[in-house]
């Protein structure tokens, strides 16, 4: 695991060591065992490492054997020893043992399209000295991120928005279209940062840069569900089990000890009781508690974590998160409206006290139609039935003349939608009225702009003829799983130097997934049916069929008692960043409604996550916002790569 960065130029400009260190200085967390550059006229590579596979003689950048393709690369390549032995009888010599090197033996047989012979998660940038050209891509998934942005003729990319931000010349200027976004749903865009002119390279999409031909970039995998109505559930139930030993399996792969994020649901425990089976003595799993009942999980984590003998590790959470709030606008490295970031956090400093890698159950609601909006959504397609579309759309103009705050008046205009309109309204914080009176009139109009266009960010039918389940499901994989689950996971994981590993995402597993049909997935209100009819004799059944209760903080509680004094200095406090953007009157309006006992703390939380992220980022100049680096380890390098 890494953090990398680069600079590309046109015309054989230099890139300086320098530049390249600057960015490589805001990555530190992600790789603090070693760092080194790649530099030659108009190119420069570098990163921060993490050492998890070919420890000693796995040192990126890594090169082929003339030293015309040199790649560096953020992830794990799971299938690189498969592909290693196919390459060398292909002729190929080798000279590392990291999974890196594959990729530049692989681009020297098959080109760009060498990313679809890799399984795991990636962000990759090679660069092929013969064509005069820059090559990245990002795993299918958006597991791992990648951001890049063309600069005064010169093309830069990295792990990281604050890597480019540090560069001289980049300005934290706000990109009103992410803004609305950020606000309507707590993430920003698919493809572009909230910093103007800043761009994210989507998941399963690769980029070709060049000094003539500019940018390219082209999507190179799409997931299609094909449910497979012609295979039995016991089958079903058995092919289940046999792919996710295989991906679990592949996830192992590792030259350091590999242990688990456990919660106690479905995903954690399918992933940590198949470990189990396959790891030669005790997995290491670790767990989030809070101190307020109705959110603590953790007595279910330990419960799993007696049956399947592992050693266990737990922490009990309050709402002390002062400290946390503190770097957090750092570690996210953008706006980040979903709160179970902290929680995150916190289990994987946990975890990083004992190992370098963990895997995580992310993706199985995704997967398998696990979260509660799957069965809200079928309950409305009834009532859909049984309400005529009059008598629906009279029930959102009633919801449009009641006042902003009234109890039942998102319900009622709600009600008035349908189809993949009313799955995405579902899913939003700030909706486009409420948006209108929160940012100032100057902002407003600005963000309206953008909006028009951007266009609808919804897709209406994301694949034709495929039944309601699978196409929300779809469109959770291609947005909410990567803006939010992982974009969380990356970050917190790796603010704490740990490398979180997702063994349901790995793409095979995901294409089986997308064979089961959906009377499977859900079946007479049992959510994620198949996964636990697998799990059934590997699992606790009560933790199976428990009622699912999601990764949830006690905001709520906290902003309306020890956290309320926070809450309002960071809003509307004299130091408010994000003033020059927001209407204060609006978010007066909002703490006295919540005080009232309305749940409004995923808007608060939104709201707070943006002032933080403007104090880091927008109120001072980067260089004074920057933290306290880390020290390299006493066993770190600084290598700068050389040769002809």
């Amino acid at each position: 695991m890494c953090g990398i960065a680069g600079i590309a130029t046109s015309g054989g400009r230099t890139v300086t060591a320098g530049e390249l260190a600057t960015m490589c200085a805001a990555l530190v967390r992600r790789g603090p065992d070693e760092e080194a550059y790649f530099l030659r006229p108009g190119i420069g590579l570098g990163l921060r490492r993490l050492s998890i596979i070919g420890l000693e003689p796995g040192r990126q950048p890594v090169r082929n054997e003339d030293g015309s393709i040199v790649v560096v690369m953020n992830g794990e390549i799971y299938n690189y020893r498969e592909l290693r032995r196919e390459l060398e009888e292909r002729g190929h010599a080798f000279a590392t043992g990291t999974d890196t090197e594959t990729i530049a033996h692989l681009y020297e047989e098959f080109g760009v399209d060498c990313v679809r012979r890799l399984r795991g998660m990636f962000a990759f940038a090679l660069w092929d000295a013969r064509r005069q050209r820059l090559f990245i891509g990002r795993d299918r998934l958006g597991i791992k991120p990648l951001y890049y942005a063309e600069i005064g003729g010169r093309f830069v990319f990295a792990s990281e928005l604050k890597a480019i931000l540090a560069l001289p010349g980049v300005p934290a200027s706000i990109d009103f279209g992410a803004l609305d976004h950020f606000f309507a749903s707590r993430t920003t865009p698919p493809d572009q940062s909230i910093v103007a002119g800043v761009q994210k390279l989507e998941p399963a999409h690769i980029l070709v840069w060049s000094p003539l031909a500019k940018v390219h970039k082209k999507r190179y995998w799409r997931l299609r569900f094909r449910p497979d109505h012609g295979r039995s559930e016991a089958e079903t139930v058995e092919r289940l089990r046999t792919e996710l030993e295989d991906s679990v399996r592949q996830h192992l792969v590792s030259d350091v000890p590999v242990g688990a994020f456990l919660s106690g649901g479905v995903d954690s425990s399918a992933v940590v009781a198949t470990m189990s089976r396959l790891a030669a003595g005790k997995v290491r799993t670790f767990t989030i508690g809070f101190k307020e009942a109705g959110f603590d999980e953790s007595r279910y984590a330990r419960r799993v974590a007696q049956h399947l003998g592992t050693e266990h590790h737990e922490l009990i959470l309050g709402p002390e998160v002062e400290e946390f709030l503190e770097d957090f606008a750092w570690d996210m490295d953008e706006p980040f409206g979903d709160a179970s970031a902290f929680p995150t956090f916190a289990v994987s400093r946990l975890a990083s006290r004992h190992l370098k890698v963990v895997l995580s159950g992310d993706g199985g609601d995704e997967l398998f139609a696990g979260y509660d909006r799957y069965a809200v959504e079928a309950r409305e397609r009834r009532r859909e039935v049984l309400l005529p579309a009059p008598v629906r759309r009279m029930a959102g103009l009633f919801g449009d003349l009641m006042e902003e705050g009234a109890r039942g008046r998102n319900f009622l205009r709600h009600l008035a939608l349908s189809g993949m309109e009313r799955w995405c309204d579902a899913g939003l914080v700030f909706r486009a009225d409420s948006l209108r009176e929160l940012y100032r009139p100057e902002v407003a109009e600005q963000v309206i702009r953008a909006r028009t266009e951007r266009g609808d960010a919804c897709a209406p039918d994301l694949q034709p003829g495929v039944d309601w389940l699978s196409r929300m499901q779809r469109h959770d994989l291609e947005n909410y799983l990567p803006l939010d689950i992982l974009t969380k996971v990356d970050r917190m994981s790796m603010a704490n130097s740990l490398e979180a590993r997702v063994p349901l995402l790995d793409h095979r597993f995901v294409e089986f997934a997308a064979t089961i049909p959906p009377e499977m997935r859900i079946r007479r209100g049992v959510r994620k049916y198949v996964l636990k009819k697998a799990l059934e004799g590997w699992v606790p059944e009560d933790t199976l069929y428990r009622k699912k209760q999601g990764f949830a903080t006690p905001l709520a509680v906290w902003f309306r008692t020890h956290l309320e004094g926070l809450v309002r200095e960071k809003l509307l406090s004299a130091h408010s960043q994000s003033a020059r953007f927001l209407n204060p009157d609006y978010i007066e309006r909002l703490l006295m409604m919540h005080a009232g006992g309305r749940p409004l703390q995923s808007q608060l939380w939104t709201l707070i996550s943006f002032e933080m992220w403007c104090r880091r980022f927008v109120g001072c100049p980067l260089g004074e916002a920057a933290p306290a680096l880390p020290s390299e380890t006493e066993d770190a390098r600084r290598l700068a790569v050389s040769g002809s």
